[in-house]
């Protein structure tokens, strides 16, 4: 019975970027700053954690790929989502939105901790790499 009280539910199982946006929109909305977060999953794609890495002005925030990737460690993800918002409403991504994930999911490989998305997520919406074709 003591085991039962204190097990951690199972967490649902993301199979497409519309999951990961129903379950962060909270998040994100109403924000007028810019922030990054980043979702551990299992292999199974099942959440293992949802950290924010870092806030931001207006016009951008900071990701940190060694704070990013040192949270997905900790949590012992097998593979992540990337999250940022863009508080202008404007969902298509910017240069350094590209590079950044570029870069993180260059990172990941080598690391064999895949970026399977990265969603641009706004008050009325998201822009998922993966589904638009940049990943």
């Amino acid at each position: 019975r003591r085991r039962a009280a204190t097990e951690v539910p199972t967490s649902k199982k993301m199979s497409q970027a519309k999951d990961i946006y129903d379950y962060v929109k909270l998040d994100f909305q109403d924000l007028d700053h810019e922030i990054f977060r980043v979702i551990g999953l299992s292999r199974s794609n099942k959440i293992l954690g949802n950290k924010l890495i870092s806030k931001g002005g207006r016009s951008g925030t900071v990701a940190d790929g060694k704070l990013i990737f040192k949270e997905l460690l900790d949590m012992k993800a097998s593979s992540c989502i990337l999250l940022h918002n863009h508080p202008s409403g404007k969902l298509m991504p910017s240069t350094q939105d590209l590079d950044l994930t570029k870069r993180l999911i260059q990172f990941g490989k080598l690391i064999d901790l895949p970026v399977l998305d990265h969603l641009i997520v706004t008050d009325v919406g998201y822009y998922s790499f993966v589904e638009n074709g940049r990943m």
